[in-house]
């Protein structure tokens, strides 16, 4: 099926040429009062069956609204103009709407792509763009909507892991406007045969299952010190570093390989321990030329 226009007019205008349709009948119907002017009876008799058709054939159409005209069961087109009009008679005129619509899905259960189950839930935004699609393509499409939807969110869901401490990886928690992104993609190509249009998705729910929540809460936790931790230790061999080739260049000073194992020694627990430490004074000879 195939959106296409439908055949109207402007409904006051047409009125206005129905009711002197009218009148002539009148006038034909009030002149053939003997055998000689019986045409005229007939004449007036088929105007008025042809007004009256017409006249049953009015449609109002609202703003952001359509009406799709069948004639006997074929599809004639379609009405998407505000306003009353004079279609087809003996049409049967099906009202859609073309508002822009939201939809949110239940709360779904699906395993993420590293196995662990999350809970993730989406807002999605369309509109009716094709009106014969929307109404004979599929049956409902409100319903193929939604469950279309639902089927979209738990395959992208699979997707992505919940959460990584991989920069470079996507993840449902940490690029959400990417995932929303793929998910309208997706949804679009599901959506298309139905005539709808996917303005906008949104993930509004995102969270591990209640059975693996704590679970993963101190996993996330552990990540998180191991990161921590990472970054405090290249940052201490860097100072170590930079100290050592200071004092060795600055105070001409040289170590021999035992005494720089211990000031390295020193240099990282001082700065990598969370705790305060204690100095100690050594008098030894701490250089060797």
């Amino acid at each position: 099926m195939k959106e296409k226009n439908a055949f109207h007019i402007n409904g006051y205008l047409g009125l206005v040429g129905l009711i002197l349709v009218l009148l002539a009948g009148l006038w034909c119907v009030a002149t053939g009062d003997n055998r000689a002017s019986f045409g005229l009876i007939i004449i007036g008799i088929l105007l008025w069956i042809i007004a009256t058709l017409f006249l049953s054939s009015l449609t109002i159409v609202g703003p952001n609204n359509a009406k799709a005209v069948l004639f006997f069961g074929k599809y004639l087109g379609t009405i998407k103009e505000n306003g009353l009009f004079i279609t087809t008679p003996l049409t049967r005129k099906i009202p859609i709407s073309l508002k822009v619509r939201n939809f949110n899905s239940s709360l779904l259960k699906v395993n993420d792509a590293d196995g662990n189950p999350v809970e993730i839930s989406a807002v999605v935004v369309f509109k009716v763009v094709d009106t014969a699609k929307a109404l004979f393509d599929v049956d409902y499409y409100l319903d193929f909507v939604e469950i279309q939807s639902e089927t979209a969110i738990r395959h992208i869901a699979t997707q992505y892991s919940y959460d990584t401490f991989n920069e470079d990886d996507l993840t449902l928690r940490g690029n959400t406007a990417e995932v929303s992104e793929e998910l309208a993609k997706e949804l679009q190509e599901r959506l298309a045969m139905a005539g709808v249009e996917v303005i906008e998705t949104r993930l509004n729910h995102l969270a591990y299952a209640t059975e693996i929540a704590n679970a993963m809460l101190q996993r996330q936790q552990a990540r998180a010190i191991l990161s921590a931790r990472q970054t405090i230790v290249e940052g201490a061999v860097t100072m170590t570093q930079m100290a050592l080739e200071q004092i060795e260049n600055g105070q001409d000073i040289h170590f021999t390989d035992d005494r720089k194992v211990q000031l390295i020694n020193n240099l990282l627990v001082s700065i990598i321990t969370d705790k305060g430490t204690q100095p100690v004074i050594n008098t030894g000879d701490l250089s060797e030329k």
